[in-house]
């Protein structure tokens, strides 16, 4: 297993907090699909209200309308948990930033070729 340094530390936050923006994204974009698949679900079971079509076939197509604008609901809330979670990798990238950076600032400034060779005692000095 590759040792974890602070760079590759941040690059991998940065990294999980792009894809868990592009997934929040994208689940939104989705549930917006299913919310107008219902809406056009419900326009259909209107129309055939207009038409005196049985009034089975009228509640199959009005609760398939309800059932899909429920799952388009669950979606934009896991959508929105996905967002929490996207901010909560943000804070962990800049707390790692806080945390580390001047270790890695040091670091480069220093003639240390090696981050294996570093002491612990070297962190510490002023």
């Amino acid at each position: 297993m590759a040792e974890l340094t602070y760079k590759a530390l941040v690059r991998k936050v940065q990294d999980k907090e792009k894809a868990l923006a592009r997934h929040a994204e994208g689940a939104r974009n989705s549930a917006d699909n299913m919310r107008q698949l219902a809406d056009d679900t419900a326009s259909d079971a209107d129309a055939l209200g207009a038409k005196s079509v049985d009034r089975d076939s009228l509640a199959e197509c009005q609760e398939l309308a309800k059932v899909i604008r429920g799952v388009s609901d669950g979606t934009l809330t896991y959508a929105a948990k996905t967002a929490d979670i996207v901010k909560a990798a943000k804070a962990a990238g800049d707390q790692a930033r806080t945390t580390h950076g001047g270790f890695q600032e040091a670091f480069d400034r220093s003639d240390v070729t090696g981050l294996e060779k570093v002491s612990r005692d070297w962190f510490e000095q002023e």
